[in-house]
């Protein structure tokens, strides 16, 4: 039952993506990623202020997996802090790494994504965001992400 309504969730963010659009501004970077695993591809657009994100955007085509990680993961980091989005990352890394993560951390949609644990070949697609993500936010202070 509770699998199912997980599946829905995935289905629905791949379906209806969220934040997908290109953004332009000042204070937007961005970075094209390839899931180097399968060849799905993205484009994320990443608006910063004053150590937050304020908005966060994608393009690109992939998997139900990759597309629907990146919808949950844009809603997820919107308006969010580089230390809370810092450990939302750890968070969702454990989550599909080994299937665990803290009970004090949310991670809202992207929990329905569990599942992809069990799936390893399918990891590089759930974390392809966070990856890119990590990548625009490299230089960032008060961001540690992968790079920690």
């Amino acid at each position: 039952m509770l699998d199912n309504l997980y599946r829905q969730v995935i289905l629905d963010h791949y379906n209806n993506k969220r934040n997908f659009e290109k953004i332009k501004g000042e204070n937007v970077k961005k970075t094209h990623y390839k899931n180097p695993t399968c060849g799905d591809v993205m484009t994320l657009f990443v608006e910063l202020e004053q150590n937050q994100v304020r908005r966060v955007t994608f393009l690109g085509e992939g998997c139900s997996i990759s597309m629907a990680s990146a919808s949950m993961m844009t809603e997820l980091i919107k308006n969010k802090s580089l230390k809370e989005i810092t450990s939302l990352r750890k968070a969702f890394e454990q989550l599909i790494r080994h299937g665990k993560t803290p009970d004090e951390v949310d991670l809202g949609d992207s929990f329905s994504l569990k599942g992809v644990h069990q799936l390893k070949a399918r990891h590089n697609c759930a974390l392809m965001t966070w990856q890119a993500l990590d990548k625009v936010l490299k230089d960032e202070k008060n961001y540690e992400g992968f790079y920690s």
